[in-house]
């Protein structure tokens, strides 16, 4: 019998886990920044009746920021920089929606949440189309097998013809769209959409500012001419030419990741939003099986388990704490478990388990796989952290990306040593910044090593309003980073434009100005052997 069989006294606990892993649906919203990735989010929470009003993110003074937008530098950017989690019923489920940084700069956050959900949500902007970071998140998910639902957002402004997009979408990644709801109305002039499996006409009514649950009135097909006009019979015209391309919904190619079902929506009017919820409910896959570092799938009514996938602090500024947030991959979660932490062998006490609905927190008494759990006091934890009751499991490490952009950090102030110190060892299990260091630079003089330079500003801002610690970034004259042997390091540190670093998990990195000054090396140094970094858009 193996570890993971459950005795027959365990089955009644058994069939309760799967129950209500059932009703789990736990999914990431993707996007290009400014495509309303936060206003989607916000208005998913109107919708299902968590909120009662939603708020503008565009950091203007007097307008509220959305629940998943918190930090300070959000609401005065008007954009996401950190992931957030929002757990709520709707209908008979339970909804885990995690919210994505869309900016480039922040990939590798966005990336360690599509390694928690079972389906994602692209957010497209209906006048742009496809963008490049909206390309990029794709092939994650693609890599990763992770369903998509397409969203064409924004319809309420002028836009793009609804097929040509459709087109685009099929031509450049090759994703067959089977769309279940079509606008009526030209982008622009958003009256409301065809649910193209039911036929009839879903209309749609505006309220004051978009801050409020826009009223639908549904219509049946024979009486949509009257009240839509023309409007309806173009879409009526376009669906059956879609229908005649193949292009009607098909749950198993859906589900392989080969096609993804469309809907059309103002997320800042509301339209639209109700279609996609139950769109979550009836199509996005339950959390299944999750396949260990070894290969092996971990059934859901196994013992619990549970991998970090994104540790934040600054939550409350009342309270120093750090937040470790977990999917729970099997078994049930009680508060107050004592668990293995698979890294060290370590028990890890769950007294503080939090359900997090954006910065706000309560306590949480229980929980199922699909779920987000948030552990506080959670020093010891970092992301891609595994931890497990009763039968050991360890999943497989989030991989890193590869940095582009090199900073050296100092304190500037001499007093704040000891602040400077725990403040850079935050950032780092946190992966803010990666951080790097040599005996010739010394503990005062780390490396911090970005994708993009809008994580440094984060690092910068947070040192000096969290930590309490400023400090001064110099930046470095590299570009490109590969993993460099032990034994090599002596001579790597002898070339010139070149550094070895040591990250902080032991493992040894050479930075080199540019690309040409690294592919230079590898034809003059053959034997010296370069490894590139796992970089997630690699798969």
């Amino acid at each position: 019998m193996s570890d993971n069989t459950l005795t027959t006294t365990d089955t009644k606990s058994a069939a309760r886990v799967t129950a209500e892993a059932a009703r789990r649906r736990t999914f990431a919203v993707i996007s290009h920044p400014d495509a309303g990735k936060s206003t989607l989010t916000e208005a998913l929470a109107l919708h299902a009746r968590v909120i009662t009003e939603a708020g503008a993110i565009h950091g203007k003074a007097g307008r509220r920021s959305t629940v998943s937008d918190w930090m300070e530098m959000e609401k005065a950017r008007g954009i996401s920089i950190t992931s957030t989690a929002l757990q709520f019923p709707y209908r008979d489920c339970v909804i885990n929606l995690l919210d994505t940084p869309g900016h480039a700069d922040f990939s590798e956050d966005t990336y360690r949440v599509l390694t928690a959900v079972d389906a994602a949500v692209m957010l497209i902007d209906a006048a742009k189309g496809l963008e490049p970071q909206t390309l990029k998140l794709f092939q994650v998910c693609k890599h990763r097998g992770i369903p998509i639902i397409t969203v064409i957002n924004k319809w309420d402004r002028p836009g793009r013809h609804a097929l040509e997009l459709m087109d685009e979408i099929h031509e450049r990644i090759g994703l067959r769209t089977t769309p279940l709801t079509w606008p009526v109305g030209i982008a622009g002039d958003f009256k409301g959409v065809m649910d193209r499996r039911k036929g009839h006409y879903i209309r749609f009514t505006r309220t004051a500012g978009g801050a409020t649950a826009a009223p639908e009135e549904h219509i049946p097909a024979d009486a949509a001419a009257d009240a839509a006009g023309t409007d309806w019979e173009t879409a009526v015209e376009e669906s059956e030419l879609l229908s005649m391309d193949g292009s009607d919904f098909d749950p198993d190619t859906f589900r392989t990741g080969e096609s993804s079902p469309v809907l059309f929506t103002s997320a800042a009017l509301n339209f639209g939003v109700n279609q996609l919820l139950d769109v979550l409910v009836e199509l996005a896959p339950s959390p299944g099986p999750i396949v260990d570092v070894n290969g092996v799938p971990r059934p859901v009514e196994s013992p619990f388990s549970a991998f970090v996938f994104k540790v934040q602090a600054g939550m409350d500024s009342s309270h120093r704490d750090r937040i470790a947030y977990a999917r729970v991959c099997s078994g049930t979660f009680e508060r107050g478990d004592v668990l293995t932490h698979a890294g060290t062998g370590k028990p890890f006490v769950t007294k503080y388990a939090q359900s997090v609905f954006g910065q706000q927190r309560s306590t949480l008494d229980d929980a199922w796989p699909g779920d987000v759990i948030g552990l506080a006091n959670a020093a010891v934890l970092r992301p891609g952290d595994t931890l497990y009751r009763d039968v050991p499991v360890v999943y497989p490490p989030i991989p890193s990306f590869s940095p582009e952009y090199f900073s050296v950090a100092r304190g500037t102030d001499p007093s704040k040593h000891k602040q400077f110190r725990k403040g850079i060892e935050q950032l780092d299990q946190e992966g803010v910044v990666q951080v790097l260091r040599s005996d010739r630079r010394g503990e005062q003089a780390p490396v911090f090593a970005a994708v993009g330079p809008m994580q440094f500003e984060v690092a910068q801002h947070r040192m000096a309003t969290e930590i309490g610690s400023p400090i001064a970034l110099e930046s470095l004259p590299y570009q490109v980073a590969r993993i460099v042997d032990p034994e090599d390091a002596e001579f790597m540190n002898k070339q010139v434009s070149a550094e070895v670093l040591t990250r902080s998990d032991g493992v040894m990195l050479v930075l080199f100005s540019t690309p040409w000054r690294l592919q230079g090396f590898q034809r003059d140094n053959p034997d010296i052997k370069l490894r590139s970094l796992v970089a997630a858009a690699e798969g």
